[in-house]
């Protein structure tokens, strides 16, 4: 494969044979949802959540909780990555299904996780959404107002753990909830406190712009996802914001993998499944990690500005930067595909 210099902005052109995308960070921005529970596990484990969350970046959660976990046996595991990653769905669900806008306080269907919430996660965002800044205990009754709803109910979580309190009577008593809240408390008896703070934050997972058009591009068959994200994971963040999951999806559960990103195992397996030498693929990251298993497996390797800052991932070998798939366009020719990068938006 040819392409034109190493990591520059200006416009380059060059030819592959397929495309292996990572997935958050890269074609979903979920990174609210994710922060919000590795930040609970950080407070389970009493470590500083920024210091769990930015360990955990691009890597596999059951590498992620090997780590940080390490009481946890390995006949667990498996159970221990299904219970987070449906924690990181949650919290991806809970604004939109039970937050202000939604006016439904309903308890979660039976089997939901359900992970105990305190103060001292972070949420995230790349442009809207930056890594380190708190979200517990932020609450937006319009997403721009924020208000000590829920500062005050974190408060009083460890309160109602200990003392088996009722949710209801605290907030009667010693938070001043607007009539809306008031009825709908009363009317549905309420929330447990944890699920109010989580639903008080909208987390939901989004399509990274260019994305949809830049897949829509290129032939089925040509492009693979390879993520660090399990299958229910990996599949429900993709199913929220319309992508098809293509047919060859490599998940952190495939037990075909001996070791994740950053070693270059995902993509080496997507290339094959393919059918495609990876050293005539483009791999698509966002993530430190990512790009420096892309850049193992003989790919090229474009790294994409959506959840880390250009000077965190410029050094990490990739063979372009860009600050968004806006600025690549794929035109199939033939038996290759042609990428041309541009500066700005197309």
């Amino acid at each position: 494969m040819s392409y034109n210099g190493h990591v520059q902005n200006v416009q380059a052109t060059f030819t592959a044979d397929a495309v292996l995308f990572d997935m958050d960070g890269t074609l979903t921005d979920s990174i609210a949802a994710v922060e919000a529970a590795w930040g609970k596990v950080a407070q389970d484990i009493g470590q500083d959540p920024a210091f769990v969350i930015a360990a955990t970046h691009g890597k596999r959660a059951i590498d992620n909780l090997a780590q940080f976990k390490p009481h946890i046996k390995a006949h667990e595991m498996e159970a221990e990555v299904q219970e987070f990653e449906e924690s990181i769905l949650f919290f991806a669900d809970a604004y939109s299904k039970h937050g202000p806008v939604s006016r439904e306080l309903s308890p979660l269907p039976s089997g939901a996780a359900t992970p105990a919430l305190t103060a001292g996660s972070s949420t995230s965002s790349n442009s809207s959404r930056s890594s380190g800044a708190p979200s517990f205990g932020v609450y937006h009754t319009d997403a721009r107002r924020p208000s000590s709803f829920v500062r005050r109910v974190s408060n009083r979580l460890s309160l109602l753990s200990s003392e088996g309190a009722c949710c209801e009577d605290v907030f009667m008593e010693e938070i001043d909830v607007t009539e809306h809240w008031r009825e709908e408390l009363e009317a549905k008896h309420m929330f447990e406190a944890w699920q109010i703070e989580a639903a008080a934050v909208d987390r939901s997972v989004r399509i990274l712009p260019g994305v949809k058009k830049l897949m829509d591009s290129i032939p089925k068959g040509r492009y693979a996802v390879a993520t660090s994200g399990a299958k229910t994971y990996a599949y429900g963040c993709m199913n929220r914001v319309g992508i098809t999951p293509p047919k060859v999806t490599i998940t952190a559960c495939d037990k075909r993998l001996k070791a994740g990103k950053p070693a270059p195992d995902p993509f080496l397996l997507a290339a094959s499944e393919l059918g495609f030498d990876a050293k005539r693929c483009v791999v698509f990251e966002d993530s430190p990690s990512g790009i420096k298993a892309g850049v193992a497996s003989g790919a090229t390797v474009i790294a994409v500005c959506t959840s880390h800052e250009r000077s965190k991932i410029e050094n990490c070998g990739a063979h372009f930067i860009v600050d968004t798939m806006e600025q690549v366009r794929v035109i199939p020719e033939g038996e290759h595909l042609k990428f041309v990068l541009v500066e700005g938006k197309q």
